[in-house]
């Protein structure tokens, strides 16, 4: 018999997240029945989206999230033993699945085998770069953001796992990159390595002052991952026919603030803004993932990892990912 371990909401998340909200318990696994699979977490992702959909969470429901995950036991012939695959399983060490659709997530989706094409690549990737995180990017900025060659483009969160491979991507299709994120560390991680051209420190530096500078013809595209003041600032210089992809407010998820009304901006500059969520490529998936992978192998996309050791360690990397703690995409390793 397997003893899964698993993180259920206990309480409602009220601002940040707090010792407390999620209460770790363990459960007996049934038996496999025919057509399931036994899955045992190998590595787990924490991202913004989980603040954001908690509300919707029931009391006791296990939080949710991606992980890769081996198959350690299984009667089903489309998932052998041996093989990994993503899951939307939560945060479980275990999990018993027959291959439906699982998550709450957007559309959900099924299980998935880690794509062939990593070959050497760690397989943390899957839920990075070569994964949802590197979807949201590829798609989420490519088909929403549409940018050209020449064009000035703007990601907000920069250093985060979505934000440093939209800023990648756009330098791979000729523009000039401008990121924001939260340290002087990270923007020398962002110019020096990644090859943005520019960066702004929010913390410290004077938003709406440096890019006038840096774009003083203003900026036609704006990956925006945070929301709030920074946004209304960005979005206050964009060109006519400018072009927004709103992947996530993380400033908003945890402390209720004002910012600029903007509406004028939107009008007067005829800018178009568009949210998404990136499973409404999903029929396209295998074609972001390869594409992103085919660019690592070129040495034309770098990627950086924070992990944290133990699932036990789950709600801590959690919260620091919240608070920009994490360069790169934020992972939890069993």
């Amino acid at each position: 018999m397997v003893r899964a371990k698993i993180y259920i909401l206990d309480r409602h998340f009220d601002g940040w997240p707090k010792d407390g909200d999620l209460k770790l318990i363990e459960e007996d696994l049934p038996p496999l029945k025919n057509g399931e699979f036994l899955a045992e977490a190998v590595y787990l992702s924490v991202d913004p989206y989980m603040r954001a959909y908690e509300p919707g969470l029931k009391i006791g429901q296990t939080f949710i999230g991606s992980q890769v995950a081996k198959i350690i036991d299984s009667k089903n012939p489309k998932y052998p033993v041996g093989e990994h695959v993503i899951g939307q399983f939560g945060w479980r060490t275990h999990t018993i699945s027959s291959g439906d659709v699982q998550g709450t997530v957007g559309r959900g989706t099924a299980p998935r085998f880690v794509s062939k094409k990593l070959k050497n690549l760690p397989l943390s990737l899957a839920l990075g770069v070569a994964g949802m995180t590197g979807n949201t990017a590829y798609f989420g900025f490519l088909e929403i953001c549409k940018p050209k060659p020449g064009e000035i483009v703007v990601v907000s969160g920069a250093a985060g796992g979505v934000g440093n491979q939209v800023g990648q991507i756009a330098k791979i299709k000729g523009c000039t990159v401008i990121g924001i994120a939260g340290s002087d560390e990270k923007g020398k991680w962002l110019t020096e390595e990644l090859g943005f051209d520019h960066f702004i420190n929010y913390k410290t530096d004077d938003i709406a002052e440096i890019l006038k500078k840096l774009a003083p013809n203003g900026v036609d595209c704006y990956f925006d991952n945070v929301g709030g003041k920074i946004s209304s600032i960005v979005i206050s210089q964009m060109n006519v026919f400018g072009r927004v992809s709103i992947c996530g407010t993380i400033s908003g998820y945890n402390e209720k603030s004002e910012a600029p009304f903007i509406g004028m901006h939107i009008f007067d500059k005829q800018i178009r803004i568009e949210g998404f969520l990136v499973t409404r490529w999903v029929e396209r998936w295998n074609e972001g993932i390869e594409q992103n992978i085919e660019w690592i192998k070129d040495g034309k996309l770098k990627y950086r990892e924070t992990i944290t050791e133990g699932f036990e360690n789950m709600f801590k990397a959690f919260v620091e990912m919240l608070k920009g703690v994490n360069v790169g995409k934020a992972i939890v390793k069993m």
